[in-house]
């Protein structure tokens, strides 16, 4: 028998930073809008768990983007994007997740974000606080160099296979063959931005010396890491942390660097965590 998913997809044209961009975007749910961010060089099918869950939908309007330039978000429509090189910076792509959310006039909406996503979370409590509910940054630091490379676009390299194979060692041997093999799949699809996003990622994503300046008491901040993960590792994370006054980290056990979409029933545990610990903190300020 045919099964219908809940999940519904949209698009949305926005405006960032006077670019004109039609954005895909999938939901499902009611409650707090919780808008996803996926992986770089990837898009929103990372999130297809966390979609389809109803105890998280019960409570949350799940919202998972395909970033412009990725999955059915084309990039920017009113310029001649293809003679120029994709680099995505910290601030395109912070004016990018807000202006996002006010199209789709989201109230102090909860960000989630992993990897580069991660890292723009932190971007995000830093620059924006006052304009969402919580943030979880998940396999997030304040500084992740190294991997903005040019044998990315060598022709004697195949980016798509080599962006694709290079996530299996930042996958956990216990998650299922499957999900380690659709996670796989995605990246073989996303070549051509992955190494745009690694621009940010290395080169523009650089908070030390600025944690500090992060107020955790407007917005309650969340990093989750999964001890598998050897690009932005669980001493990575903690070390952020403890560089913000308030920040909480959770390391997670048996997972590695992609968790919502390697291994979902270990990553659920985690997140709901992360979730909970939000709304504890949100609940607290509103009673002082």
């Amino acid at each position: 028998m045919a099964q219908f998913s809940p999940v519904t997809g949209h698009y949305v044209t926005i405006d960032v930073l006077g670019d004109e961009c039609k954005v895909f975007y999938l939901e499902n749910g009611e409650g707090t809008p919780l808008v996803c961010q996926h992986t770089a060089g990837c898009h929103n099918h990372q999130w297809r768990y966390l979609l389809e869950d109803e105890d998280i939908t019960s409570n949350y309007r799940v919202i998972a983007y395909d970033l412009t330039n990725h999955g059915k978000s084309d990039p920017p429509t009113n310029k001649e994007w293809w003679k120029q090189e994709y680099r995505l910076t910290a601030d395109w792509y912070t004016a990018f997740i807000t202006s996002f959310c006010d199209a789709l006039e989201l109230e102090k909406p909860i960000f989630a974000g992993c990897s580069f996503g991660g890292n723009e979370a932190l971007q995000l409590a830093l620059r924006h606080p006052e304009r969402f509910g919580g943030i979880v940054s998940i396999e997030g630091a304040d500084y992740s160099p190294g991997f903005f490379l040019d044998w990315w676009q060598h022709p004697h390299a195949n980016a798509a296979q080599v962006s694709a194979s290079g996530v299996w060692d930042l996958m956990a041997p216990q998650s299922p063959d499957a999900d380690r093999a659709a996670t796989w799949f995605y990246y073989t699809q996303g070549s051509e931005a992955f190494r745009g996003d690694l621009y940010f990622y290395s080169v523009d994503h650089d908070l030390r010396g600025r944690l500090g300046e992060i107020d955790t008491s407007t917005c309650p901040l969340v990093l989750i890491t999964g001890e598998y993960d050897y690009l932005t590792t669980p001493e990575d994370s903690q070390r952020t942390a403890d560089g913000i006054s308030g920040a909480t980290f959770i390391k997670m056990e048996k997972i590695g660097h992609f968790p919502m979409s390697e291994n979902y029933p270990v990553f659920k545990g985690y997140f709901q965590q992360a979730l909970n610990q939000i709304q504890e903190e949100s609940q607290a300020a509103m009673a002082r």
